[in-house]
């Protein structure tokens, strides 16, 4: 069969590397890669044949790579950390190419491989760093949003060195030929803001008017791919046009729907391109050269990561986010392969000098979750060493704390926790160890800390001792411990709430004292079942019953020691209590609560009564009711249904 033979082979053993790195919580482009040699022509056993076919296939995955990396493509995630993505980036990709290429010529490599070498140190792997991320619970944080910030033009300048790279192979630097393909490209990027911008939203809409899946995701296709071949045809690179019909695609409202139906196609193809990267690397070839691989393994590993670490110091960065950054984005990333395959097919290096490239590139990926993990305790081993620095503390005093709350993060979570507090009079302090969301805390009024609330000193100035809540908002699992043992010494008795990112997690700290879990995807659908069975008509008891059975039968299946405090459940039963509103217009506006006479007549009572924002509890017989107002009653379904439709009629009747 040919083609389809080998096509089959690859993905039987695309599935294997796959599930085998899913097992190992691995990246799959790794599994692909292994899978890759496992099949390739240096392993011997079940191969592939038509290796050059496959490579051509490969390539369309490169083009759908940088399209779906143009449709994420977004300046608001730049936002928050715009500076140092802006700024920060160009000048760690300096840095980084100016090690990577003393690594390579240090090593015997000619200038012209060392340059390509330089340019793959330069990026850090996108996919590698998020499945990280998300393993360990770190997604969402301030350091993630650096690390996210950077890979983000990280991955934008691997399109202009796509375009210059393969320029430099002449046997002279030609500037005229640069200089032409600069030019090229910015006359493309002006045609496609002033043409396609216009042109393939208006294509796309009156396609998706014909309401065909299938045609709009062929249209998709042949907009990625054809301009890819329209750059390619005019002297361009094709992966360039991908990226760029991506970009401006991605900017209209098609742009969701788009990388919707592009993933799994864009999925498949990329696999063919990291399988058939595997398949060009020779195992005998890295045993053989073990010492040359680890050394340039050594050199990026610990040269990266100090120059990431000295960039976010540089912007104004403190606390555990320079080592985060450090330790997360060292690794080569897998544009890498991209560069390393053209910069191959061109004849820039020969097929010792790829291996080396490749070899340099997986290693450094495999180490990445384990480097990345150590971020935690290094930090608190640093802390240990370091002086002290000075503690800052806003709007509250020493006086105040005493039975009060501790809230670790102040982040939208601790943020709306504390502002419930406050309205209740109930003192709290927020312990926030990034100085920019301190000072915004600060401005606002809110009850702050700074500094770190794994380190003893921290929480004994936080009088954790005196302390009857502990509050853990930030979903890290190893930071999550590391507070809680030290609360523990202060106070052995405090209760503790705390929010897990993972299944996994709970029985871990329900081992380290935690009382109560809190589960966001959980809580979640919680909250939108109870809307929705609010919307259904749902008796509220019954809603409140249901929801609670619902947290308690997985908090005792994952926590059985876990107090969820189950009669709560119950409690809603005996108090059959709805929220009613008088509309306007209502017969029942600018009467007395005891001139409606309605306990006597529909056996409900009026317990509560909201008017304004203003909550009046057990209002007084004489207490006359106005439009707006939201009455609590209770009583059984049948009276509270007879009073809700009382309600309702009263509005067209006359006075």
């Amino acid at each position: 069969m040919g083609l389809a033979t080998d096509i089959i082979i690859i993905v039987i053993a695309a599935l294997l590397g796959g599930t085998m790195a899913h097992i190992l919580r691995q990246p799959l482009i790794i599994g692909y890669i292994l899978a890759g040699i496992v099949v390739g022509p240096h392993t011997g056993g079940i191969t592939v044949t038509q290796i050059h076919d496959i490579e051509l296939l490969a390539e369309i995955g490169v083009a759908l790579l940088l399209f779906a990396l143009g449709l994420e493509f977004s300046f608001k995630e730049l936002r928050p950390v715009r500076k140092i993505a802006l700024l920060g980036t160009p000048l760690q990709m300096l840095l980084s190419m100016l090690l990577g290429y003393g690594a390579a010529r240090l090593c015997g490599l000619d200038w012209l491989p060392s340059l390509w070498f330089a340019a793959m140190c330069s990026l850090s792997s996108t996919m590698v760093i998020l499945k990280t991320l998300m393993n360990q619970g770190w997604l969402g944080t301030l350091s993630s949003r650096v690390m996210i910030g950077l890979l983000i033009v990280q991955d934008l300048a691997v399109v202009p060195m796509l375009i210059i790279l393969p320029q430099l192979n002449q046997a002279e630097l030609n500037y005229t030929v640069l200089a032409l393909a600069a030019a090229k490209a910015t006359l493309f990027l002006i045609g496609m803001l002033l043409v396609g911008v216009r042109l393939i939203p208006w294509l796309l809409r009156r396609v998706a008017q014909w309401n065909s899946r299938e045609i709009f995701s062929l249209t998709l296709l042949a907009v990625g791919l054809g301009v890819g071949y329209i750059t390619y045809l005019s002297g361009l690179s094709f992966a360039l046009g991908a990226f760029v019909a991506g970009m401006v695609l991605g900017g209209s409202h098609f742009g969701h729907q788009a990388l919707s139906d592009i993933t799994p196609v864009r999925d498949l193809f990329a696999m063919l391109f990291f399988v058939s990267v595997g398949m060009m690397l020779d195992p005998l070839y890295l045993l053989n050269n073990a010492s040359i691989v680890l050394i340039l393994v050594l050199l990026v590993t610990i040269g990266k990561s100090a120059i990431l670490i000295l960039i976010s110091h540089l912007f104004g960065y403190g606390n555990v986010i320079p080592l985060a950054v450090g330790l997360g984005l060292f690794q080569i990333g897998e544009f890498a392969f991209v560069l390393a395959k053209t910069g191959h097919s061109l004849g820039t290096f020969n097929d010792d000098t790829y291996s080396l490239f490749l070899s340099v590139t997986i290693v450094t990926m495999l180490l990445t979750p384990t480097l990345s993990g150590l971020t935690t305790p290094l930090y608190a081993f640093w802390k240990k060493k370091r002086k002290k620095p000075p503690l800052a503390t806003f709007n509250i005093t020493q006086k105040e704390l005493k039975e009060h709350t501790l809230i670790i993060g102040g982040g939208r979570v601790g943020q709306q926790i504390a502002t419930l507090l406050k309205q209740i009079s109930s003192p709290c302090l927020i312990i926030e160890i990034d100085q920019r969301r301190v000072d915004s805390l600060a401005k606002s009024g809110m009850p702050t800390l700074f500094g770190d609330a794994t380190q003893e000193l921290l929480l004994d100035v936080a009088k954790i001792h005196t302390a009857s809540l502990l509050l853990i908002t930030i979903p890290d699992l190893n930071i999550a411990s590391l507070i809680i043992a030290q609360a523990r010494k202060y106070n052995p008795t405090i209760a503790i709430v705390a929010q897990v990112s993972a299944l996994d997690q709970f029985q871990a700290l329900q081992q380290a004292g935690v009382q109560q879990l809190v589960w966001p995807h959980l809580e979640t659908g919680l909250e939108m079942s109870r809307r929705a069975l609010a919307l259904l008509h749902t008796p509220p008891s019954l809603i409140h019953q249901l929801t609670t059975e619902a947290r308690n039968r997985l908090s005792a299946s994952l926590c059985p020691n876990l107090d969820p405090h189950p009669q709560l459940g119950h409690f809603p039963q005996l108090f059959d209590m709805e929220w009613i509103t008088i509309p306007n217009h209502s017969q029942l506006a600018h009467h007395s609560i005891s001139g409606l006479a309605v306990r006597s007549s529909l056996g409900v009572s009026i317990v509560a009564l909201l008017r304004q924002q203003q909550l009046h509890v057990n209002p007084e017989a004489n207490f006359i009711l106005a439009e707006g107002d939201s009455l609590a009653i209770i009583g059984s379904q049948e009276a509270r249904n007879s009073f809700r439709n009382y309600v309702a009629s009263a509005i067209h009747k006359g006075e």
